[in-house]
């Protein structure tokens, strides 16, 4: 693999950025020999990778509560299990995912044959978030590896215990100058694009991908960007509102809201918007009592900033006439919202034009579902949509009618773990899929090999004759 220019700008003095260039430099000088590495070389390291984790499973308990007090249970199917089902899947499927495929010949080209070979991209950057910081670093280290590259892990800076013991993780399973993993502040993630990569996957806000593609574009650099936004939710007349709500409250607070796929406003037929909001705060007590501040079920904003930034989306769309209809409650010393439902929502409130990623919950009406389709179609591509509806045809008109990076039917977030559907948005809301295959596709080059016995051009080399001139008016017609 040829080794282009590694640094595009002279990377700091400072010996943490120095230690970034070393660690860079072994990388590259160790890629032909990675790329090379037998698929069940590669599978080894991923099932060390899973062992290791499994291990240290009560660690990361304790570091996700540390960073913002995330349940052991949530840490377990939301950050370990998405990690060890990937692994799982890697170890069933990569033999057949990386397998050269022969493709079919067409007439024109008799005398040749060609297949599809899946080569590594070779140096991959992977900027990870802080809202789910164990799963999404590791997922992608996973598919990272599996498709043959070297990687360096730059985890947030937000998190700092589940960041440390990623590293901890990550350098216990592989050696430098395959897999690093580099903490720090924005700073470092400023560094690490300044220099070449052969693929960035970045996951976080549509601001932050701006800046991160514009970067990568210096260098024609392929990105992943997993990005959010305003993720809507239909419910109409014919859905069952205790089911539904029982699985909104279980959604949209899983993580206290922090989550890119979570519901961000959610549109209700107006003939059912009282019992909507009756059943969401039947719902509410029922998952963390009257007082969710004590519940072991529910976490914290990840910090005073993120805290004071949900604060002031509630405190804004109250002060412009909206409806507090339960929650609200906030602790400043804890980064604790409670579990927040607000109606009379318009336009003009900050909560509708930015993404909450909170626990507030806007509630709008609608009578006709044409309304709720062009208000969704008037904003953003959104990340997720979901629609709850027993009537089939206002499914499928809403699925027709609107773009989203995906869609998920009387359920919530559930379409994120699916082993067999591919993750990602559409334009503002992101760009290239990730999740089993196509995680390995998406840190693939799809390469192309033709090779020939006898080679068709022979027919169209000058000088140009009568019989060349018969060949092409032949082809036009019959091939």
């Amino acid at each position: 693999m040829q080794a282009a220019s590694a640094v595009i700008v002279p990377i700091s003095e400072n010996t943490q950025f120095q230690e970034i260039l070393r660690i860079y430099q072994a990388q590259e000088k160790n890629l032909l020999h990675v790329k090379n590495r037998s698929i069940s070389d590669r599978l080894k390291r991923i099932k060390q990778l899973e062992k290791t984790v499994l291990a240290q499973r009560k660690k990361i308990q304790e570091a996700l509560y540390k960073d913002f007090r995330k349940p052991a249970i949530q840490t377990d199917f939301s950050e370990i299990y998405p990690v060890v089902a990937e692994s799982r899947l890697y170890q069933s499927h990569l033999h057949e995912w990386a397998a050269e495929t022969e493709v079919d010949t067409p007439l024109v080209f008799f005398g040749t044959n060609a297949k599809i070979v899946w080569e590594p991209k070779g140096r991959v950057l992977l900027l990870t978030p802080w809202n789910y910081p164990f799963q999404i670093p590791l997922k992608n280290l996973i598919a990272a590896v599996g498709a043959g590259n070297v990687a360096i892990i730059k985890p947030s800076e937000y998190t700092p215990h589940t960041s440390a013991l990623i590293k901890e993780i990550v350098s216990s399973v592989f050696p430098e100058n395959e897999a690093a993993v580099i903490t720090g502040d924005q700073n470092v993630a400023k560094e690490l694009l300044n220099l070449r990569f052969d693929h960035i996957h970045f996951t976080g806000s549509p601001a932050v991908g701006k800046i991160i593609m514009a970067k990568a574009a210096e260098t024609l650099t392929s990105v992943t960007l997993e990005l959010g936004g305003k993720s809507p939710t239909i419910v109409d007349e014919t859905a069952n509102l205790q089911k539904t709500t029982r699985n909104l409250i279980w959604s949209k607070y899983l993580n206290i809201g922090q989550t890119c796929i979570a519901s961000d406003y959610v549109f209700v037929h107006q003939s059912i918007k009282e019992a909507f909001i009756r059943s969401m705060i039947e719902q509410t007590r029922k998952a963390f009592s009257d007082n969710p501040a004590q519940s072991n079920a529910y976490c914290r904003m990840v910090n005073a900033r993120h805290y004071a930034r949900v604060k002031r989306l509630i405190d804004d769309a109250l002060q412009k006439g909206a409806k507090l209809e339960d929650g609200g409650q906030t602790d400043e010393t804890q980064n604790y919202i409670a579990p927040t439902i607000i109606s009379n929502v318009t336009p003009d409130m900050l909560l509708m034009q930015e993404e909450i990623f909170g626990p507030v919950l806007p509630v709008l009406t609608y009578n006709q579902l044409e309304e709720a389709v062009r208000f969704i179609n008037a904003g953003e591509k959104p990340l997720a949509l979901y629609i709850y509806s027993k009537s089939r045809k206002n499914r499928e008109y809403i699925i027709r009618n609107t773009s989203s990076g995906a869609v998920c039917i009387n359920e919530s977030l559930i379409q994120n773990g699916h082993a067999y559907l591919p993750f990602g948005g559409v334009n503002n809301s992101g760009i290239g899929k990730s999740h089993g295959q196509w995680g390995f596709r998406e840190f693939s080059n799809e390469k192309p090999v033709l090779s020939a016995w006898n080679a068709p051009s022979n027919l169209l080399t000058p000088p140009y004759g009568k019989f060349n001139q018969t060949v092409v008016d032949l082809m036009l017609k019959y091939l």
